[in-house]
């Protein structure tokens, strides 16, 4: 695995704190409607779906997929629209009514903290219905690095046209309040035929449960990393979305169909570590609840930096880091791209440390009482662990 070295200024620059997010109200086509003019959205890693070419955003730099956030006032919506790429949604704050169907007709309303990913080419929209005035966020992961942006529904598009806002052929926004002219209908993007629209899949509320995670349903894993029962670190995971770095053989992903990416949950307990390792492929945190102190680098000068709650931290492969809650318990969710298992990297410390208490990994990477494995299988673990040759 090839190591990255991340200076002082190159870390910072891959952390994007609450102080750091620059929303973006003219986004989309739906910008202007009431009850949606209100809404607020955000490209922190690629340029997502956004039609606008004002949207600011944080890291341009591909990995893979694409995160952003919205925030919407209690009772804002977005619009029914659908996308060609995975869409997870991942609440942070607030109660949301997810609506889906060519007319919106079926619904599934979750409370923070839940994830659930809405199934590619059908129409979608979203509305903050939390019971008191809480302004809502999401954060939102889009597969790819080039989403092909969405295709808006067409009464959705007739809407938008009251108020001067058309899309061109690319989809991008057109606002004719801005002195734009009116583009001719060759030059718009067309909406989407009726006979296209009756041939998009149909998903039961019973069915897009099981796209959903709520926070009672997360599977906790204790036997997670390698290095969770070590004294001060403590660490445990909840898949929810492929594969990603649990080393729980036992752990089973409730949400298994090809993304592009893994999302799971991370939990650590007061000052509670996870130490230092890296991972090949490029990962992404947001921190969902407390502070998160993440450090880079093992051989060379240490970089430490503190990630409030929302923050969105891009690590890139082959740097080493680890990670340590602050003053309180701290959960964060991490994505990382690709779609099959990912095996971390274990400095030679930490997997010492491991054999000290009789815990290994197998030749598989799964976490094991050494005394189960015959010697010969026993190196092996040790080699992947380490990476050793």
């Amino acid at each position: 695995m090839k190591q990255q070295t991340l200076s002082a200024t190159a870390a910072r620059a891959r952390l994007i704190a609450p102080q750091d997010m620059v929303s973006c109200n003219l986004a989309f086509i739906d910008c202007k409607l009431p009850g949606s003019h209100l809404k607020q959205n955000y490209s922190f890693i690629g340029p997502g779906v956004t039609q606008s070419s004002e949207q600011v955003i944080n890291i341009p730099e591909a990995h893979g997929f694409n995160i952003g956030a919205a925030a919407m006032p209690k009772g804002v919506t977005n619009n029914l629209h659908l996308h060609f790429t995975a869409e997870v949604f991942l609440i942070h704050e607030g109660r949301w009514r997810f609506r889906w169907g060519n007319k919106g007709e079926e619904s599934l309303e979750l409370d923070a903290p839940a994830i659930v990913s809405l199934p590619t080419w059908i129409f979608r929209g979203f509305t903050n219905v939390s019971a008191t005035d809480t302004d809502g966020w999401v954060f939102t992961v889009l597969g790819g690095d080039n989403t092909g942006g969405i295709i808006w529904h067409p009464d959705v598009m007739s809407a938008a046209a009251e108020y001067g806002l058309y899309l061109s052929p690319n989809n991008m926004l057109i606002d004719t309040s801005t002195g734009a002219a009116i583009p001719p209908v060759a030059e718009r993007m067309p909406p989407l035929p009726e006979a296209e629209m009756a041939q998009l899949q149909h998903f039961t509320p019973a069915q897009m449960a099981q796209f959903a995670v709520t926070g009672e349903q997360r599977a906790w894993s204790d036997h997670a990393l390698l290095d969770a029962m070590l004294p001060g670190h403590g660490a445990r995971m909840a898949p929810v979305i492929g594969y990603g770095i649990n080393q729980d053989r036992q752990a089973a992903p409730p949400i298994n169909t090809p993304h592009g990416f893994s999302v799971e949950w991370l939990a650590l307990p007061q000052a509670g570590e996870m130490g230092t390792h890296r991972c090949a492929q490029v990962q992404v945190l947001m921190v969902f609840k407390g502070t998160l102190t993440v450090t880079f680098n093992r051989d060379g000068e240490e970089v430490t930096m503190t990630a409030p709650e929302r923050s969105v931290i891009s690590v890139p492969a082959g740097s080493w880091r680890r990670y340590q809650a602050s003053d309180h318990a701290c959960e964060v969710v991490i994505t990382t791209a690709g779609d099959g298992r990912k095996k971390l990297e274990w400095d030679k410390a930490i997997v010492d440390a491991a054999a000290a208490l009789g815990w290994g990994l197998d030749p598989d990477g799964y976490l094991v009482r050494q005394a189960l494995l015959p010697l010969v299988a026993q190196r092996a673990g040790r080699r992947l662990a380490t990476q050793e040759a």
